[in-house]
């Protein structure tokens, strides 16, 4: 376990809600999650809708997924983020 930043690391979901975000695909030209964390590994992320956004410190699990442990800043009045349906991008930030 360990804290983990890489550049260009960006991929698509469709979770709801304010739980744990799986990881749906890498974006043409970007690598997935997978590539540059290991099960356990934080880093800092990023999820947005293009109208609601969401930053944070996340733990990556062997199941493609983001936990989202700590929320740092958000629209939501820095609190978790409600995502309702639709695509959104998650991506790794330096913060």
């Amino acid at each position: 376990m360990a804290f983990k930043l890489a550049d260009r690391v960006k991929e698509t979901t469709t979770t709801t809600g304010t739980g744990a975000v799986t990881l749906a695909g890498a974006v043409t030209g970007f690598a997935a999650f997978s590539s540059v964390l290991s099960v356990n590994d934080t880093t800092h992320y990023v999820i947005t809708d293009n109208t609601a956004w969401e930053t944070g410190l996340g733990t990556y699990s062997a199941t493609n997924t983001l936990t989202r442990t700590t929320v740092i800043a958000s629209s939501n009045s820095n609190n978790a983020v409600n995502f309702s349906a639709g695509d959104k991008d998650v991506f790794i930030s330096a913060l």
